[in-house]
């Protein structure tokens, strides 16, 4: 029984088809547009975005008369994404696919069903199995009893990090009323297809590039999880978002569609087709993203004939030939960024990547434990240094102290 998924189209229909298709797949009592749609706005410059619903969500009003397997609906899946290319003269072709806890397990049954058609997967606040079965059947047991408005309030716990509904009270509103809208039936059916779902040891087979993201504070899908599927398929990477639960691309979706544009794309400087003006554009666009507004443009309105040269050098070659590459994400390059700078005593410039470090989703404890480990590698008298220069960066993260004194 290959159920009906409903397309949800994210990009103006003059911008679509010029751009590499991009699917986006949603989270169990979730709709498409509540849970992706801040973030599709990062991204629709870049991909024809195309989100879908599941049975009974959103805006899908179809719900099987009987039931489906996870294997039925990536199909379902693939049967509305092959319409979509064929309308842009494109049948058969590749796609990027990012999905975030149930999207993202049909994300990974796309990968193995048809592997010579996703490109490259980004897989959110998932795992290659998901709960158990016993786990499911109780909550199937509560929703044909009680209905989805009684999973509201658990579920206002468990979808988001610490303080999220407090600082996004629209967003994280608009997520719940998604919820209490859902079909009962179409719910219990997609807990019934994740109650059978476990592609744990398949995913040695997946050679697609996959990006497995996680939340710190995800208690549905830990980062166990994603880690699992990471060292588990031939090309994957894991990165962990600080403070985020189990709804991703709603709770950081600056951060998760960069993520996207990143792995999704590659280094746009590796395919030789850019100009020098496009890589300075794109080298503009990330140095803002990273360090900030307010700071790159202090440094455009200092400049002068003198240093005019040298600072569109930086912004070409550093930040837009570099920073742009798909090899590492920005995390990495952060700590890789620090290391150099507390080694070669680049203290200004430290602090300017402390704060660009936190941008890019390194944690304080894990800027602690950078610097801990240049002590042994640079120095102590380096380490303590760049210990006094993080006390007052992070002071308003930090506990009261005073930083180390060799």
């Amino acid at each position: 029984m290959i159920p009906v998924v409903t397309a949800v189209r994210l990009t103006a229909a003059e911008d679509r088809t010029a751009l590499p298709l991009l699917v986006l797949g949603p989270s169990l009592g979730t709709s498409a547009s509540t849970l992706w749609g801040d973030c599709a706005t990062h991204l629709t410059d870049a991909f024809d975005v195309l989100a879908w619903d599941l049975p009974g969500h959103g805006r899908n009003g179809s719900v099987p008369d009987r039931s489906w397997s996870m294997g039925d609906l990536a199909a379902g899946v693939l049967r509305t994404v092959d319409e979509v290319l064929a309308e842009r003269g494109e049948a058969g072709a590749t796609f990027g696919y990012a999905g975030d806890s149930v999207g993202g397990a049909v994300g990974l049954q796309l990968l193995l069903d048809v592997p010579d058609r996703v490109s490259g997967a980004v897989l959110l606040c998932t795992g290659a199995r998901i709960g158990t079965a016993d786990s499911w059947a109780e909550r199937i047991d509560l929703v044909r009893s009680a209905g989805t408005p009684a999973l509201v309030s658990a579920s206002a716990q468990r979808w988001f990090g610490p303080g999220f509904l407090e600082r996004e009270p629209a967003r994280g509103s608009a997520l719940l009323h998604a919820l209490q809208d859902v079909d009962d039936t179409g719910y219990a059916q997609v807990c019934g297809a994740l109650a059978d779902f476990d592609l744990r040891e398949r995913l040695g087979e997946v050679g697609a590039p996959v990006l497995a993201v996680a939340g710190s504070a995800d208690v549905a899908t830990p980062p166990d999880s994603l880690r699992q599927v990471a060292d588990g398929v031939r090309r994957g990477r894991f990165v962990e978002l600080d403070g985020v639960a189990h709804l991703a691309p709603a709770e950081a979706p600056e951060v998760v569609a960069r993520m996207l544009r990143e792995h999704l794309l590659g280094s746009p400087a590796r395919d030789g087709h850019r100009t020098l003006d496009e890589v300075h554009a794109a080298g503009m666009q990330v140095r803002r993203e990273v360090l900030g507004d307010a700071h790159v443009d202090r440094a455009t309105a200092a400049t002068t004939d003198l240093t005019r040269d040298f600072q569109e050098l930086i912004t070409r070659y550093a930040w837009g030939s570099i920073w742009t590459r798909p090899g590492l994400d920005r995390r990495s390059r952060s700590l890789i960024t620090l290391t150099a700078l507390v080694a070669r005593g680049h203290h200004e410039e430290l602090a300017m990547h402390l704060r660009a470090a936190r941008t890019n989703g390194v944690t304080v404890d894990e800027i602690t434990e950078l610097l801990l480990q240049t002590a042994i590698y640079c120095g102590v008298p380096d380490a303590n240094t760049a210990f006094r220069i993080a006390q007052e960066v992070l002071a308003d993260e930090l506990p009261g102290g005073e930083a180390p004194d060799a």
